[in-house]
């Protein structure tokens, strides 16, 4: 008889152990959490699984964000409790009960989740929009108030933002002027890298991080730039299996780690130069004045006049950059709204005015020759449309209106 155990089967037997021991600490540390704590009525729910909580059912309806709007309807409730792991998600879609959690209860849901997405984006919790509610989170959100996003700095701003709306107005009026494209525009790529342009515009005083096209638009450098910001965006908070159960953190399962880090390494590849060398050009003596917000950022200093941001704060801050409307009644929900709402909501209106007042006034917009209508269909994995809209431009003004 062979009594020989190969490496496999040694493998596979010794993981089980292994197993059981992660599964017994993760169950102990819920039963410890829960642990004399008051127990309060939560909003109606599918029935959770011990340990893991709905996250079966939810991997298996993905995206989760039409899973959860669904299950909703379905139990023809505005307000829901979903256990994932041992955290609970209260999703809404009340405006009048958001405005609870928004505005009269603003103080107990004003920290934000920890998540690796949210952890890599803002370099390990170093800036105002992502960090959980403490200490960094109120020095930055002091800097953003004061130095960054005050009306007075978003009047100084104001010659930057108009001629990167002048260079969209040049690059549409081009490809009007192109006679192979037929004036046809793809509006996400226009407006992507118009919102791209403005924020480089403000943080370095540029347009391009390589060459730029003739026309106007993007070269390659500014395209991959503006791929891993969006990415980025795109991935912030959403749902990743282990940010609800981290001991499987290091499986990376849901393959959200690598992609950020992909993408964080492409944004700092073109940030941190130029971090860098502006940071040795102060200490230097070789700037003197300023001209851009990176440059407000690096001469901040504190009561002692020592620098008030580090190296990786400055980076932090440039990085998570995220531009969003909002609507003051609350009719519509908005990420302006409450003590954790978004401070840059004047610049992402003034941004997104610009960009539809000057698409409108310098040209005539139509379906493309080919298309009897626009589809309005979503992509499978977010709020986006599945294909990118496409219009065919006219010029409407007389020509010496456009600029060169």
């Amino acid at each position: 008889m062979d009594y020989s155990l190969s490496t496999s089967s040694f493998t596979t037997l010794l993981s089980f152990p292994i197993l059981f021991l992660v599964l017994a600490i993760t169950l102990f540390s819920f039963i410890q959490s829960h642990k004399n704590v008051k127990q309060y009525p939560l909003p109606p729910g599918p029935r959770p699984w011990p340990i893991v909580g709905c996250l079966p059912a939810m991997l298996r309806n993905k995206p989760a964000y039409r899973w959860i709007h669904n299950l909703m309807k379905e139990m023809n409730s505005e307000i829901a409790c979903i256990r994932l792991g041992n955290i609970h998600v209260i999703p809404v879609t009340c405006p009048n009960i958001a405005c609870e959690f928004l505005k009269a209860q603003d103080d107990v849901f004003s920290s934000r989740p920890q998540t690796i997405s949210s952890y890599l984006a803002s370099n390990g919790y170093l800036s105002a929009v992502l960090s959980p509610f403490g200490d960094q989170w109120k020095k930055m959100k002091l800097v953003l108030a004061t130095h960054v996003l005050s009306p007075r700095r978003h009047q100084w701003l104001h010659k930057k933002r108009v001629e990167e709306a002048d260079n969209l107005v040049r690059l549409v009026y081009k490809q009007c002027q192109e006679s192979n494209q037929e004036g046809m525009v793809n509006l996400r790529f226009t407006s992507q890298h118009y919102c791209a342009n403005v924020i480089k515009k403000l943080m370095f005083n540029k347009r391009y991080f390589g060459v730029g096209m003739e026309n106007g638009g993007p070269g390659f450098e500014d395209e991959q730039y503006v791929d891993a910001l969006f990415t980025i965006l795109n991935h912030l908070f959403s749902f990743c299996v282990s940010d609800f159960l981290s001991f499987l953190t290091w499986l990376d399962l849901d393959g959200h780690e690598e992609v950020m880090r992909e993408k964080d390494r492409i944004i700092r590849k073109y940030h941190d130069p130029i971090i860098d060398d502006r940071i040795q050009q102060w200490k230097d003596g070789k700037k003197k004045d300023i001209e851009d917000l990176l440059d407000v950022l690096i001469t901040l200093n504190d009561d002692n006049g020592n620098p008030l941001l580090s190296r990786d704060e400055i980076r932090a801050q440039v990085e998570v950059r995220k531009v969003v409307l909002a609507e003051n009644g609350l009719r519509f929900i908005s990420f302006s709204t409450g003590k954790r709402g978004c401070m840059a909501v004047t610049l992402g209106s003034a941004m997104t005015n610009m960009l539809f007042a000057r698409l409108l006034q310098g040209f005539s917009w139509s379906l493309p020759s080919n298309e009897p209508s626009i589809d309005l269909s979503t992509a499978g994995d977010s709020m986006a449309l599945a294909k990118p809209l496409l219009a065919a431009a006219k010029p409407r003004l007389p020509a010496h209106l456009y600029p060169e």
